[in-house]
């Protein structure tokens, strides 16, 4: 069985290498846009959610003013190798709630209960979860005791109650992530490697696949809940 463990302060960095690694490894699963790897754009979406990351795990020394918590498994007969973690942020105003924002285990190891036992001690600490995911992951998630709420974006959100809680989520702002210097040069890159044309089609493709997953969820969500619980899932607010 995994070791889990609570952190509330920035993980060491091997720990935190390993977690930066699975994210870009597993983009696809793991962000709400969802490129597939055959995608030109996908290694500027490594980028961009590597850093998305990196700035949540800096926010746990309390930096940045909101509140963030990390469980990791990893190993037990080799501590130093993580096999899966949960990144979630504690909701204000509502001791009981908290959201998901990113959680992974590493393909080889996934089936074994990881994600169940990581997202147990989520629940123990704060019995109100929610998360977003894919369509095609609702059954894995309703088998741990969640909910359909609604769809937000191209995701199905999901809760452990039947409502989202009324307090509020302070995230950061990760949108400028995608202005920097760093994304540009990578942009620059790929339009030299790929040629103009290639790199218009990508983002084309990128938007044809994210209206898809998008009409995805809203049809499900309708599906599941019918037109007026779709229109009335609530979501966090957020701050």
């Amino acid at each position: 069985m995994p070791v889990i463990t609570l952190l509330q302060t920035p993980p060491d960095e091997p720990i935190k290498g390993q977690i930066l690694q699975m994210v870009v490894d597993y983009l696809t699963d793991i962000s709400s846009v969802a490129l597939p790897p055959s995608n030109p754009l996908y290694s500027l979406y490594q980028y961009g959610i590597g850093y998305e990351v990196h700035l949540y795990l800096e926010a746990l020394s309390g930096a940045r003013g909101i509140p963030v918590e990390l469980l990791v498994a990893t190993d037990e007969q080799d501590p130093s190798r993580l096999l899966g973690f949960v990144l979630y942020l504690p909701v204000q105003d509502d001791p009981q709630a908290c959201a998901v924002a990113y959680m992974a285990v590493l393909a080889g190891h996934r089936r074994q209960g990881i994600a169940r036992a990581l997202l147990g001690q989520v629940r123990e600490r704060y019995p109100h979860v929610e998360l977003a995911c894919a369509v095609g992951k609702v059954a894995y998630f309703e088998a741990m005791g969640f909910q359909v709420l609604g769809a937000r974006g191209p995701q199905v959100l999901m809760n452990t109650r039947d409502h989202a809680t009324e307090g509020l989520l302070a995230v950061l702002d990760v949108a400028p992530i995608y202005r920097t210097l760093e994304v540009q040069q990578i942009h620059a890159y790929l339009l030299k490697q790929h040629g103009k044309r290639t790199m218009v089609d990508a983002e084309k493709q990128r938007d044809r696949h994210l209206d898809q997953l998008t009409r995805q969820a809203r049809a499900f969500v309708q599906q599941r809940l019918g037109d007026t619980g779709a229109q009335a899932a609530a979501s966090l607010r957020l701050v």
